[in-house]
This record gives C-alpha cells, structure tokens and sequence, in this order.
C-alpha cells in the first residue's frame, strides 16, 4: 500500500474571489471577467523551485469560540487568482493556526503553482483549540466555527465556500468530521486530505487527551465508528508505517477504501509530512480544478 490509489468521483464545490501577491498582501477586488481566466492566469506563472507563499495572518472574533482567533491564508505567490479555490487547513493537537502547514505544505504549493504543475488554490488556517474540532467544552465549538464563520470570513474577503479540507494527527480526525456534518447538511465538501490522522483506537488512550467528555461522546463522534459518514467526499489518507495512529489509519484504510491511501516508511513527525505534501498537493488539485 506504498504507492496511491485512484478511483473517478465527482463534486463542485464554491469557490470565491481573491487576488493575492507574493509578498504575503492579500487584495480584495471584484469584476466581470470570468472565474476560469483568472484561474488559467496562474498556469501562466513560472518561478525557481524556491518560490514562496503568500501568507497573511489576521485577528478575528470568533462567537462560536466566544474568543479571538488567527485566521491566516497560505497562497500561491504571484497567482491572479479571482476564484481562488479554498480548502481548510487543520492543525493538530497543540497546534494553531500559524503552524498549520505541516511538512512544507505551503511551499509545496507554491512551488507546484509556481511550476504550472497544478491549478491555483489555497489554504486557509484557524485555531482551533485541542478538544478534536468539536465542542468538549460549552461554549467553545470550534466546529460550528468551521460550518458557520469560516465561509462568511472568507465571503467577506472575496473567497467563496471551502472546496475542500486537510487536516494533520488531530485535524485529521477533525477533516473527517467536518466533511461528515457537511455531508449531513446536504453540503458535502469535494475532498478531504488527512495526514497521520488521531484514529485512536481504544478509549483508555484517547481518554487521556481529555478532549471528550466521556467515551459515549467519542464513540458518537469517532470517524472509525462511523466510516461511510463522509458521503460522497473524495477522501485522501497518508500515514508512516510507524506512526503511533497506524493500527486505526490502516482499519480506516480497509473499511472506507479512500480514493487515495498511502502507508510510507516513516513516523508521526515532520520528516514523514514532507514524504507526502507533494501527493496532498496534487490530489487536492483535481478538486481544485473543477471548483472552477
């Protein structure tokens, strides 16, 4: 199970309107010409295999989390990208939002764009806390914040609806979930990306994270429980052979057959996310294409 696996799925998914520059400022604009111009403008675009993303962080108030939060975008550089397709970006536990592109993601991306090797499309970040994407504590749902705010935040900015969503360890099993209760509200997500996803398998272990209230809510919760959730999405799953998630990944694996699905040598860290950042990339890229 080395190397990935394709089938055929299809989706359309909303996409918005951004222009963004290579030194990280983001430009909000509106006009006449056509989504798929703007997007074939970015092919156009040719760099050094060094070429860099445009980030830009933002405070915003989140009610869903009753608190402040980083918003931050990750972009191709130099992309006059009006549509620019979005996907979600979860970090994992411990994490924020500012150190959500594990394994070099954002210059993987960049560098693909860059190349003319895939569409444009970027990321958008957020903190979430470490209650895996869900409300453990009352009044603090980071996953009505993805539903609810994160569309209206990019809305505001010129973006459309997330095509799609990747997320790491936690964010993993967060991706999971967010494209289930997208899929429950008749709204799937074209894909979802999981890295080194937190399948946890015995409540014991997932107990000392403290992240649910008891193992009745994680079992309801629990994408291995529940593993035709996510609907139509075209799932994308990546783990090393030695990453302490292996057991669950590879069950997750078996039972749901992902469109893509990798083991590769490797543990849970750093060295195994830049193994796969390429393959997320371009399998992120199909979907990216045809919210277009």
């Amino acid at each position: 199970m080395g190397e990935p696996r394709y089938s055929r799925r299809t989706l359309l998914a909303a996409v918005g309107v951004v222009i963004a520059t290579a030194t990280g400022v983001v430009t909000y604009v509106s006009s006449s010409e056509t989504v798929e111009r703007q997007i074939a403008t970015a092919d156009k675009v040719r760099a050094t295999s060094t070429a860099k993303p445009a980030i830009r962080f933002e405070r915003v108030y989140s009610a869903a989390r009753h608190r402040e939060v980083t918003l931050a975008f990750y972009l191709p550089p130099g992309a006059n990208a009006r549509g620019l397709p979005m996907s979600i970006l979860l970090h994992g536990l411990h994490g924020d939002a500012r150190h959500a592109p594990v394994g070099n993601l954002a210059e993987v991306l960049a560098n693909a764009v860059a190349k003319g090797s895939v569409p444009a499309f970027g990321f958008v970040a957020v903190d979430g806390g470490n209650n895996y994407w869900h409300e453990n504590v009352p009044g603090d749902d980071p996953m009505a914040m993805l539903l609810d705010e994160v569309p209206r935040w990019l809305k505001e900015r010129g973006y459309g609806e997330p095509f799609a969503v990747t997320g790491v360890s936690m964010g993993g099993f967060g991706s999971l979930l967010y494209a289930r209760r997208r899929a429950e509200r008749g709204d799937p997500i074209a894909a979802a990306a999981v890295i080194s996803p937190g399948l946890i398998t015995a409540w014991p272990e997932m107990a000392k994270r403290r992240a649910f209230k008891n193992e009745r809510e994680w079992a309801a919760l629990d994408p291995l429980r529940h593993p035709k959730s996510t609907g139509p999405t075209a799932l994308g799953v990546w783990i090393g052979d030695r990453d302490r998630f292996i057991e669950g990944t590879r069950r997750f694996i078996r039972e749901v057959r992902p469109e893509v699905s990798a083991v590769k040598g490797g543990g849970h860290d750093d060295g195994l996310y830049r193994k796969v950042t390429p393959d997320v990339v371009q399998f992120l890229a199909k979907y990216a294409k045809r919210a277009v």
